[in-house]
């Protein structure tokens, strides 16, 4: 089985959706499929099994940037690499987005997978409703990674979505060592944006004892701001962009993992990378969260927005090695079942499923 695994972001940009693609990927691969993953990248291609499609365009959705590639260039080369590849299937992540993906969906040389990942409304399928709705239509398998994905996808485009979760690549976990902090260690890794909550857990530390320390991992548009905000104050260390091995590694030395978004988040994959790191999490209770964390059980889960409410979870965490402990031993078990094997092989099995639907190669 050949597969060609197509991107609407660029691979070279931190994002949550180019992570699964890789890593599912890695996964499809070590499983003995056939792989190679289709999108833009703005710079050198992050893995071997890389197709670069050119650079891309950031475009503002979902509040936040999302680094597509809508201009004619990227869609003459994948046209010509889904010609050349000749791929027995084809999986598309947000087939939906203007650029790869819709494209190769519009060709359909081959039978198509896709997956939804998208939380809250959408502009092209509030005003390209007719035409979406027609090349749902083309899709063979359909796969949301959330019930809130699902619901969004279900309800403006139609149509039938297995639920199939995204998946943490526990392997790479456990290949990297690190030691913990001795000081009392919050880590935050995450677009700064307004969605993602850091403005409230920079509030949140003013409510802290004064031996906590943060980490703050990535950029964004708001970087400079709070930089500026939290100046005076020793404790914040801002560690920019992160590599993956630099990521997990800080992961594995943190005390407790914060993710405090206020909202548009289709599923949790940060939340299993903390599990996976056997690192505590404390996270805003939001649907795409609880779907990951068991509120009290893998995370302490707060309300989003309540800085007061992040301090508290925070303080019983990090004042209670018991909690702490239970957490981590649920959490651990948790990322386990996530496991991006165990996603490949549910893959595997939709794609044998979409071939035996549309066992014949077409174009539009």
């Amino acid at each position: 089985m050949k597969v060609g695994m197509i991107s609407p972001y660029s691979l070279t940009i931190p994002g949550g959706v180019q992570h699964q693609i890789l890593g599912l990927a890695r996964a499809l691969r070590r499983q003995g499929v056939d792989t190679r993953v289709l999108g833009p990248c703005d710079g050198p291609p992050p893995d071997a099994g890389v197709t670069p499609l050119g650079n891309s365009l950031p475009t503002a959705a979902n509040g936040s940037i999302a680094p597509i590639a809508p201009d004619p260039a990227a869609q003459l080369r994948i046209f010509r690499a889904l010609r050349d590849e000749n791929f027995d299937v084809l999986h598309l992540h947000e087939p939906m987005a203007p650029g790869p993906t819709m494209t190769a969906l519009t060709l359909k040389q081959a039978p198509v997978v896709a997956t939804f990942h998208r939380a809250g409304d959408s502009r092209s399928y509030q005003y390209l409703n007719r035409g979406v709705r027609w090349l749902r239509k083309r899709i063979e398998v359909s796969v949301a990674v959330s019930e809130e994905a699902a619901h969004i996808a279900r309800t403006q485009l139609g149509g039938e979505y297995e639920l199939l979760f995204n998946g943490v690549e526990v392997v790479r976990y456990e290949a990297v060592e690190a030691e913990r902090e001795a000081q009392p260690t919050l880590l935050f890794v995450g677009r700064h944006e307004p969605r993602k909550g850091l403005s409230v857990l920079l509030d949140a530390m003013a409510m802290l004892p004064p031996d906590v320390q943060l980490w703050v991992g990535s950029d964004g548009p708001q970087t400079a701001e709070l930089k500026a905000r939290v100046a005076g104050d020793p404790r914040v260390q801002w560690l920019g962009r992160l590599s993956e091995r630099e990521k997990i590694e800080r992961l594995k030395q943190a005390t407790v993992f914060v993710a405090p978004s206020l909202g548009g988040e289709s599923f949790g994959i940060v939340l299993l990378e903390a599990m996976a790191a056997h690192t505590p999490v404390v996270a805003s209770d939001l649907t795409g969260y609880s779907d990951v964390a068991r509120g009290g059980k893998d995370a302490l889960l707060v309300p989003p927005g309540d800085a007061g409410a992040l301090a508290e979870a925070l303080v019983t965490v990090l004042g209670s090695p018991g909690v702490a402990a239970r957490l981590t031993a649920s959490g651990d078990e948790r990322a386990r079942e996530f496991s991006m094997q165990t996603l490949a092989d549910r893959y595997i099995t939709l794609y044998e499923k979409a071939m035996g639907v549309n066992p014949v190669t077409t174009l539009a």
